[in-house]
């Protein structure tokens, strides 16, 4: 599961990381708690005269399919389930030809009931960013005019993979299936290369990959608590990000 999530890096610095480039100039303010519906930046590979050339875009978080009626479907499609994406609707062509990357520097996840859910922070141990497996899709609003810049929607989604198995012994994967049982998908940057190409076709084959590698991927994170200010979206500092006490 990921619902909320960070991302604070400059354009340029994202630029930099992921060796990509802009193909419209775009702003990408940072965010301490980036909720659903927000506009986020992807990275994703177009052929470019025959070759694939890695660019940022910003997208909508919550796919919204090219058949959905209206965009506020999306917001039920933060996330796409790594096991089924090749068998719903609204995932199957966007894993098929349009896969994306979905860069953080961490997410948030809860735990416990009601008022008493504490907050936790999980992020990578040596500060860089993560890459979580994704997909994109564009959406057409009829209703507005051909020239209209606003008449075609690019949204994402993050897909999700279980948490490690029962009987995992030790280590972060141990943390994580504590904290919760379904995980943000992460790639290592090998595995982001492959899931990217836009000319791989084995579109069940880079699933596999993907959720081959995320337990290895995420036994670098920590998990922090944090404050429960991250629990209302006007909150959006860094401040959210602080530890304030000891794991579960």
């Amino acid at each position: 599961m990921c619902g909320r999530y960070v991302m604070a890096r400059a354009v340029g610095d994202l630029l930099a990381e992921f060796d990509a480039e802009l193909e419209v100039e775009i702003a990408v303010p940072p965010s301490w708690n980036v909720a659903p519906t927000a506009d986020v930046p992807i990275l994703l590979e177009r052929l470019v005269d025959g070759e694939p050339v890695r660019q940022l875009h910003l997208a909508r978080w919550g796919l919204v399919p090219s058949w959905a009626k209206d965009p506020g479907i999306g917001s039920k499609m933060i996330n796409a389930r790594s096991e089924s994406v090749l068998e719903k609707p609204a995932f199957r062509k966007a894993t098929r030809a349009r896969r994306c990357a979905v860069p953080a520097d961490g997410y948030y996840e809860w735990k416990g009931e009601g008022r008493g859910k504490q907050p936790y922070y999980v992020h990578p141990k040596d500060g860089r960013p993560i890459v979580f497996a994704g997909l994109y899709e564009w959406w057409k609003d009829a209703s507005k005019a051909e020239d209209d810049p606003e008449r075609w929607l690019l949204s994402t989604s993050i897909m999700t993979t279980d948490s490690p198995p029962a009987g995992y012994a030790g280590g972060m994967l141990a943390e994580l299936t504590a904290l919760h049982d379904r995980v943000p998908l992460p790639m290592d940057r090998g595995t982001m290369q492959a899931w990217l190409d836009p000319q791989a076709d084995d579109a069940a084959g880079l699933v596999d990959l993907v959720r081959a590698g995320a337990h290895d991927v995420a036994e670098g994170w920590t998990i922090d608590a944090v404050g429960t200010a991250v629990g209302n979206v006007k909150n959006d500092s860094p401040e959210l990000i602080q530890p304030v006490g000891s794991l579960f």
